[in-house]
């Protein structure tokens, strides 16, 4: 396991929690714990942005976000971007996943990649559930949006909280197994490319609002941040609890012998 940044700063907090529970226990009590405040979190953005919406935010923000989309569609970027966008939908998203999953677990040769992927694949779906929901709001109208046409509410984009999620975690899997400086900063680049350009595809077909968009990379960027914690804390509690180990026999060591 490669060293990776915030490693120090993980380790004090949990040597407590290291004494009186195994690296498992912790992962999932961090999981836990962290994912009823993140769902929790979903429910409290929905009823904000349905306060910013009830005022200003959709003449101040996603009106016009909109209309200019509007304005740029060609029948052959259309067509694009609904191919790009089909990525992170509910067959691209979980085929990429499964496809990256493969080649992490072959490289890394452990569970790493799909526990870690899988945890945050289904933690963006239940935020997805939450969010749309408590607030059931109506997309744009579908004269100004791009066939094929979807119906689910639209807070928050489920594509672009998905995409978040998942492929934020990817690069952190990717960086542990990248000791280059050079190649961590073209991973994460190159992510976060993707999930910006995954949003902005939902406002430019017109399938969802802006606002639905900025709150489902929130959302997806803290869950994915949980799940890389919960990461942290279970080798620095199984380190924690090896050298714990280690010491007893050295101590126990020499008693023996004499």
């Amino acid at each position: 396991m490669r060293n990776f940044p915030g490693k120090e700063t993980v380790q004090p907090a949990v040597q407590q929690v290291a004494r009186r529970m195994g690296p498992y226990a912790a992962m999932w009590i961090v999981l836990a714990a962290g994912g009823l405040l993140v769902v929790g979190l979903a429910a409290l953005a929905a009823e904000i942005y349905e306060s910013v919406v009830e005022t200003d935010g959709m003449a101040g923000v996603d009106g016009p976000l909109l209309a200019w989309a509007v304005e740029q569609r060609t029948p052959e970027l259309s067509a694009g971007v609904t191919a790009f966008t089909d990525v992170g939908g509910t067959i691209g998203m979980p085929v990429l996943a499964v496809l990256v999953i493969a080649v992490l677990s072959r490289i890394s040769r452990s569970w790493r990649p799909l526990i870690l992927i899988g945890v945050a694949a289904l933690g963006s779906l239940a935020m997805t559930v939450v969010g749309k929901n408590v607030i059931g709001r109506s997309r744009p109208d579908l004269a100004d949006a791009v066939p094929p046409y979807e119906s689910s509410p639209s807070f928050p984009s489920g594509h672009t909280l998905n995409a978040t999620a998942i492929v934020a975690v990817i690069a952190y899997l990717c960086c542990l197994e990248i000791d280059a400086l050079l190649g961590r900063i073209a991973v994460i680049a190159a992510c976060s490319l993707f999930v910006v350009l995954m949003g902005l595809s939902r406002v430019f077909l017109g399938h969802h609002w802006f606002t639905d968009v900025a709150a489902a990379w929130a959302l997806g960027l803290a869950w994915a941040a949980l799940v890389v914690l919960a990461h942290r804390v279970f080798h620095t509690v199984r380190r924690v609890r090896r050298d714990q180990r280690a010491a007893v026999a050295g101590a126990e060591g020499p008693g023996r012998d004499a």
